[in-house]
């Protein structure tokens, strides 16, 4: 499910970024961003510090929106929020790749299928 998010600060995050983002609930138990980190440039965007009760995640920015008003600038973004799972499940991909790249030069080191035949000697009768 794709989130919305208001930030107090102008930041144009390019769309397929992955972002960090770090934000807490008020007293009034809405959502408030203080900090959204573009994972891709290292680029952080603060506009509050990061206090005891913030709740972190990531996701990937599907739109990037920067508002002018007469209150000031503000960007909005629409992230794609990307779980536990989906981040694990990448790094088991890179080490499965790892793994049958690993296997193929064992292979080719142990005579494979690819090996040429070794020529026979001349035979003498």
């Amino acid at each position: 499910m794709d989130r919305t998010i208001i930030i107090g600060v102008p930041a144009a995050i390019a769309h397929g970024h992955r972002v960090e983002v770090v934000e807490r609930a008020d007293e009034n138990g809405e959502r408030v961003v203080l900090v959204v980190t573009d994972l891709e440039t290292r680029v952080r965007y603060q506009h509050g510090a990061a206090v005891m009760g913030t709740a972190t995640w990531v996701g990937r920015v599907l739109e990037c929106t920067i508002n002018t008003s007469r209150a000031g600038i503000s960007t909005t973004l629409l992230v794609d929020p990307v779980g536990p799972g989906a981040a694990e499940a990448d790094i088991a991909l890179r080490g499965a790749d790892a793994a049958a790249s690993a296997v193929t030069d064992e292979a080719l080191r142990w005579g494979g299928s690819d090996r040429k035949p070794e020529p026979e000697p001349p035979r003498f009768w």
